[in-house]
């Protein structure tokens, strides 16, 4: 018996996803390390990075905006990558899933924007193959990725991505949650964080180039201590860094101690966070502090 209980483990921990208290393994991490920390405050949960658009978009794409050099890349994990479809009763979602659809560790979503699709999430080159370090990240380290359609940023999205979760959940009851959300994504980020269903369920939210709204205060997220990461560009035109950065700092002011970061890129656009967020960092931090 004592020779077969460290295979027992071993069996138990694989079909398990992550042990508690595992961080994710590297994957490219040299290459997606963030530049020269320009600023920091409040013992690192604020920092100012460099950005560059020369060396950020220019050097690291073979066709700017459009194809990351190969090196970025590693896209045998399309084998792990399907479309699917959920009927659900807040209708039917379309996805994509990477990585293991039952039995995951962690199990991350990923929001799209404005005119955004599912497609957008699981795109290995654009926003310099950001994405295509996601899905390996999770194909690797036993997790889930899930990139959905929706129908809006309202209360009907917000039921079919809370719909797309507890499917998820279900089959991976130990997994911890990670929802991030780009752009306007983000609306659906708060409503999730203020739904009873979720805001018990998930175990982070990050917030790439996006919105706040103050009713996160008084949401089961906050309550519980859900970590929250903000990324912005410093020339965003869409949601003014300032703004989010008040909120970011609300956030502290009602606890000092609140699981909140902020990365905000010099010199950084709309898609700057998107597409420069380093998501083993920020994820290994959300798991160390996943309630």
């Amino acid at each position: 018996m004592a020779l077969r209980l460290p295979l027992l483990t071993s069996i138990f921990l694989l079909f398990s996803g992550l042990a508690h208290g595992q961080t994710l393994k590297p994957f490219k991490d040299d290459l997606f390390a963030y530049q020269a920390t320009l600023s920091s405050e409040n013992n690192g949960a604020y920092t100012v990075i460099d950005y560059r658009e020369l060396r950020d978009i220019n050097a690291r794409d073979e066709v700017p905006e459009r194809r990351a050099h190969a090196q970025y890349v590693d896209t045998g994990v399309r084998k792990k990558q399907q479309d699917l479809s959920l009927k659900t009763d807040a209708g039917k979602i379309r996805h994509v899933a990477v990585g293991r659809t039952q039995g995951a560790g962690i199990i991350v979503l990923y929001l799209h924007g404005q005119g955004g699709s599912r497609k957008q999430g699981v795109d290995d080159f654009t926003f310099g193959g950001n994405f295509n370090r996601v899905k390996n990240l999770m194909a690797g380290n036993g997790g889930l990725y899930l990139s959905p359609d929706f129908s809006d940023f309202g209360d009907t999205g917000a039921a079919q991505i809370a719909a797309l979760i507890g499917h998820y959940a279900e089959r991976s009851p130990g997994a911890k949650i990670f929802v991030a959300c780009g752009s306007m994504g983000g609306a659906l980020c708060w409503k999730l964080a203020a739904r009873k269903d979720l805001g018990d369920r998930i175990d982070g939210l990050l917030l790439l180039g996006s919105l706040w709204d103050e009713s996160f205060f008084s949401s089961p997220a906050f309550k519980r201590r859900v970590p929250v990461f903000f990324g912005q560009g410093s020339r965003d035109p869409v949601f003014p860094v300032e703004k989010q950065e008040a909120f970011f700092r609300s956030i502290l002011a009602k606890s000092k101690t609140y699981p909140a970061r902020f990365v905000r890129f010099e010199t950084g656009t709309h898609g700057t966070p998107i597409r420069m967020t380093d998501w083993r960092g920020t994820l290994n931090w959300m798991l160390s502090k996943a309630p």
